[in-house]
């Protein structure tokens, strides 16, 4: 067929001849490029194809040919059309319709199934004396070459469109995929795919085969892991995890540390027990609480009383052997100090054991590397918190270069865009080596904490606060009248002091009346300083000195 405009192929087309393909002739708009506007496509270029499977009426333009006016009129119009005589260069209509039009007249519906493609004037007597031209505009769905979705093209785009169904009939509009659409899909597993686009949004995990997820890549998806994962961090480090259920290495308990009977509290676990060690001296108090000193040895059974009148039933062993006599304690949970688990296992636990008898979170270090790893980071960490066990969807996978060394990603947090080869797949080399830990960013650490049912997950660290610009010492501004006043003595939970700086050759100072360090003054400081109150030197700043002194001595 010859090339139409768009709207004159859209207006004459029959809707139960759908699907129908056809090429874009010309009209090739902004460089292109792909653009959408409210959700529809605005961009189409030449010997692009489509595959038109379905046109919606949106509106009606109503143009009167005397005053030029244009109204909208909607799909649910029920005014009655009648033909008019078509003055200069309209062309007259045909037997059928006029006869039908002059007897009953024609509702908008019956109107624009009769119509060739051009503009015809009517009568409606709803809308005025005048004749009328209608301009249909409509919402063609249509099915593109590597594209997602089904695109929604408006009638009225200006192109030119060329009917090519016969000659295409054998033509495949492949669909692109997400892996997270992949992931319901286990009929088609296993399968060859081609990156589209690479996963958007902060990096997830701290591993070399995530930057290798860009477009062009071509991966070997071989179906959806059965394991499941346990979110882990390092205590001592910033260091997070997630440790699937295949991993191999071995574990050992290590014993918990309470500050305060609260937490001691918190830490009672249904038909288990709790015993403790004292490691911080507490002084007894009158409502009838007795002192714990630093190596008693305590068994903590349940609470007993209501509101704040609670109370820890604990059992004080007086000696080694939890047979001998002791004492009943009632501590209240306001209490202070410090204790340890009291803990004689030495078994060493596969990490499914270990989660069987053992309620999360909890403390353990790994004391045999996971043989199948060619270097286990866990084992170098002396101690690992274990926070939570996940069940989210993994899929296996791997490059088609290296099948055997294959990697899990998780689609939902994970994402990208791929094209599943249409070509049969060859028999796949089984993952030999699977990523069995996998360091997370600490960005993605704490937003999947904070999504961990009943978590109240703590903020991530924050970087220190600069100083305010204009200020003088203790804070105060260089215009600010009156004398300053001497900060408050420093109290047990202020953050430590940051790092000193290490210069040339460094000297020890005297407090001044700010409460800082300065030069030492020849002005009568020893006579004042009875009058005022100054820090004293933390034991740690003492020992930092003393470290200073050895690596430049005066």
């Amino acid at each position: 067929m010859e090339p139409l405009s768009f709207q004159e192929y859209i207006c004459s087309l029959d809707p139960a001849t759908l699907p129908r393909i056809l090429r874009i002739c010309s009209g090739v708009y902004f460089q292109g490029s792909v653009y959408e506007i409210s959700g529809n496509e605005c961009c189409l270029s030449t010997g692009d194809l489509l595959k038109v499977m379905a046109v919606a009426l949106q509106k009606v333009i109503c143009e009167d040919t005397e005053t030029g006016q244009t109204t909208e009129l909607p799909s649910t119009f029920k005014g009655l059309f009648q033909p008019a005589p078509a003055p200069g260069p309209y062309p007259t209509l045909r037997g059928p319709f006029l006869e039908r039009g002059r007897q009953q007249g024609l509702t908008l519906h019956q109107v624009l199934g009769r119509w060739d493609g051009r503009p015809q004037p009517l009568l409606c007597p709803t809308i005025g004396p005048h004749a009328l031209l209608l301009h249909p505009v409509y919402e063609v769905h249509a099915a593109m070459h590597l594209r997602r979705d089904v695109v929604k093209i408006p009638s009225t785009l200006e192109v030119d469109v060329e009917d090519v169904t016969e000659e295409a009939q054998h033509v495949h509009f492949a669909r692109p995929l997400l892996l997270s659409e992949v992931l319901g899909m286990e009929e088609v597993l296993p399968a060859e795919a081609e990156i589209l686009e690479g996963p958007a949004g902060p990096a997830v995990f701290v591993s070399a085969w995530v930057p290798r997820l860009q477009r062009g890549q071509r991966l070997q998806l071989h179906g959806r892991s059965r394991a499941w994962r346990v979110l882990a961090s390092a205590p001592s480090s910033s260091r997070h995890f997630l440790l699937s259920s295949a991993y191999q290495g071995r574990f050992r308990r290590r014993p918990r540390q309470f500050t305060g009977v609260q937490e001691l509290a918190a830490g009672l676990q249904p038909g288990r027990r709790l015993c403790v060690v004292v490691t911080q001296d507490c002084e007894g108090r009158g409502d009838g609480v007795p002192p714990l000193g630093v190596g008693d040895r305590l068994e903590a059974q349940g609470l007993q009383g209501e509101g704040p009148s609670t109370r820890l039933l604990c059992h004080r062993h007086s000696g080694e052997e939890e047979e001998e006599e002791g004492e009943e304690l009632l501590l209240p949970l306001d209490l202070g100090g410090g204790f340890v688990e009291e803990m004689r296992d030495s078994k060493k636990y596969g990490l499914a054991e270990l989660l069987e008898g053992q309620a999360l979170p909890c403390e353990v270090r790994v004391v045999a590397p996971d043989p199948g790893l060619e270097r286990d980071v866990l084992g170098a960490l002396p101690a690992l918190r274990l926070e939570a066990r996940l069940d989210q969807p993994f899929l296996v996978g791997s490059f088609c270069e290296r099948p055997e060394e294959g990697f899990e990603i998780p689609p939902r947090w994970l994402d990208l865009s791929l094209l599943l080869s249409e070509e049969p797949v060859h028999p796949q080399a089984p993952c030999t080596r699977c990523s069995r830990v996998e360091e997370l960013t600490e960005a993605f650490y704490y937003r999947l904490l904070a999504q961990l049912p009943g978590s109240r997950a703590p903020p991530p660290p924050r970087p220190p606060k600069p100083a305010q610009a204009g200020t003088g010492p203790g804070g105060r501004h260089p215009s600010a009248s009156g004398p300053p006043v001497p900060s408050a003595p420093p109290v047990s939970t202020r953050p430590a002091p940051p790092p000193l700086p290490l210069p040339a050759r460094p000297r020890l100072s005297t407090p001044n009346q700010y409460g800082r360090r300065g030069p030492r003054s020849n002005a009568g400081t020893e006579s004042n300083s009875a009058e005022h109150d100054y820090e004293t030197v933390d034991d740690n700043i003492q020992k930092t000195i003393h470290k200073m002194q050895a690596i430049f001595p005066f």
